[in-house]
């Protein structure tokens, strides 16, 4: 399909374009706002490298590959970054204490309105200070976006979330069992192993489909999609928190409970926003959680990505700390009143069809 055939102005035509200003424009005041908000509190902002080694090992995270082509003409295999967390965290290995970014990241298999294969992730860490911190900082960012636009109220979808009231902070265990009636704890050991057949079970009780082949983490990926992030962020801002240590990621497990971690989600109108992580420190365990999401990523798609050595090592040398992603373009979106994610990106990809 030609560019001619699109149903709508391309984004660079004057009409298209003098109506994403105002977004844009938008966009640019709370960047500055930002900015001097981390200024103030004594962070310095650092600039990531976007071609990596490992895009990042999340077994549903797809990435761009590419490769770099020696003189002597040998090429060796590169990726366009899914998130800066990698390089951020060598940094506090490094000696940094509170830095922030404002990446450009890629990942593939992604357009709508949420959704674009380019897009700005503002991530920040804190050494020393837990995550709980980062929840007062999430929420005093989504605070001064709307300020900073002179907005009272986000809307997206039918949902409307007030800026300025105290959020709902839920466990996602309690999340389960209010909107979906479902003991997620019971489904997991001690030792942070998970029962597939338990959770199927509760899942069938409560109406909801199952499959054969669907593992512990199918069925978990389902009720959140399902019965928890459509009931998250009505009214004000939702912080769910301490997710299962199957489901941790970078993130350590929580001192009093050996089945969750300190991983929270940030979600406003029922759109996730940020991501953040009391930092897993032990380089060991981060292996073989790598390795277990690429075995995953091979079972499911056929492909896997090669594990970033130096970030492992450079873990043993990270001192503890915290760390947040949020999706910059996203937070825009609802304080401006955009509703698609290319309205508030200067110059939009292309889009590509396909067939």
């Amino acid at each position: 399909m030609s560019d001619r055939s699109r149903s709508s102005p391309a984004w660079w035509t004057s009409s298209a374009h003098a109506d994403r200003r105002p977004f844009l424009i938008g966009r640019n005041r709370i960047q500055a706002a930002f900015r001097a908000r981390f200024g103030e509190q004594d962070f310095v902002e650092v600039d990531t490298a976007t071609l990596q080694v490992s895009p990042g090992n999340e077994a549903h995270l797809h990435a761009f590959q590419t490769e770099a082509i020696g003189h002597d003409g040998s090429a060796v295999p590169l990726y366009l970054h899914t998130s800066p967390e990698f390089a951020c965290k060598k940094l506090l290995a490094a000696g940094e204490a509170r830095i922030s970014c404002f990446a450009h990241v890629y990942r593939n298999r992604e357009r709508g309105p949420l959704h674009h294969p380019e897009f700005t992730m503002l991530e920040w860490y804190r050494v020393g200070e837990g995550y709980e911190q980062l929840m007062r900082d999430c929420v005093d960012l989504i605070a001064l976006a709307a300020r900073t636009v002179g907005t009272q109220q986000f809307t997206f979808a039918g949902k409307f979330v007030d800026p300025f009231a105290e959020p709902e902070r839920i466990s996602v265990a309690d999340a389960f069992a209010h909107h979906a009636g479902i003991d997620l704890l019971a489904t997991i050991g001690t030792d942070g192993t998970t029962d597939r057949n338990a959770l199927a079970r509760q899942l069938a009780d409560a109406g909801i489909r199952t499959a054969d082949d669907d593992t512990w983490a199918d069925l978990f990926s389902r009720v959140i999609v399902e019965k928890v992030e459509p009931n998250l962020g009505n009214g004000r801002v939702t912080i769910l928190d301490r997710y299962p240590v199957a489901e941790a990621a970078l993130a350590r497990p929580c001192p009093d409970d050996p089945r969750v971690a300190e991983r929270f989600e940030v979600y406003a109108c029922g759109v996730e926003l940020a991501n953040a992580f009391g930092e897993l420190t032990d380089p060991a365990e981060q292996r073989r959680r790598f390795e277990a999401e690429m075995q995953e990523k091979s079972r499911v798609y056929g492909e896997t990505y090669p594990l970033d050595e130096d970030f492992l090592e450079a873990l043993a040398e990270m001192p503890e700390a915290s760390g947040i992603a949020l999706g910059f373009d996203r937070l825009v979106m609802l304080a401006t009143g955009a509703l698609r994610i290319d309205q508030v990106i200067w110059a939009p990809v292309a889009e590509t069809h396909f067939g």
